[in-house]
């Protein structure tokens, strides 16, 4: 494992991204899938307190976006990604209707809503505002954190 060089103005660059970031939201704005990975060069597999800042700056860029989408007029959906072994992989996503398929709103199945968070990052995230689920596949494991208020839901009744 390679020394972690830079780590200082790593990171004061990425929150410096975070909170300078913009998202146009015009009349003829559309998402398809839309998503913004923050740890692209993977640095929080290697570190758990890196691992951390990256989810902190996950949610502070969630956050700032449903700020931003209360004021767009469409119907939308927003939620992080944290997966459990590739954070490279982490992700804020958002998805509207769009002309380039049908495909909306997203349902994800057998999301387990309100499970157990892990202990490295329960801290993180507020249960009061948000709701987190976990999906377990064959290809991977992974937690979604959505709004309790903002957006549709990923999955009806279920939350």
């Amino acid at each position: 494992m390679k020394k972690f060089r830079g780590k200082k103005r790593y990171f004061r660059n990425l929150w410096r991204d975070v909170s300078n970031f913009k998202l146009n939201l015009d009349s003829d704005c559309w998402f398809d899938f839309w998503h913004i990975h923050l740890d692209f060069m993977r640095r929080g597999n290697d570190s758990l307190k890196v691992r951390r800042e990256h989810i902190k700056a996950h949610l502070a860029l969630y956050s700032h976006l449903l700020n931003r989408l209360e004021k767009f007029k469409k119907p939308y959906q927003s939620w992080v990604c944290i997966h459990e072994e590739d954070t490279g992989a982490d992700a804020v996503y958002i998805h509207t209707p769009n002309p380039n398929d049908d495909y909306f709103p997203h349902r994800v199945q057998h999301i387990k809503w309100n499970c157990e968070i892990p202990i490295s990052f329960t801290d993180l995230i507020d249960k009061d505002k948000y709701n987190v689920g976990y999906l377990k596949s064959e290809y991977e494991e992974l937690f979604f954190i959505q709004s309790k208020l903002n957006g549709i839901p990923l999955e009806n009744g279920n939350l």
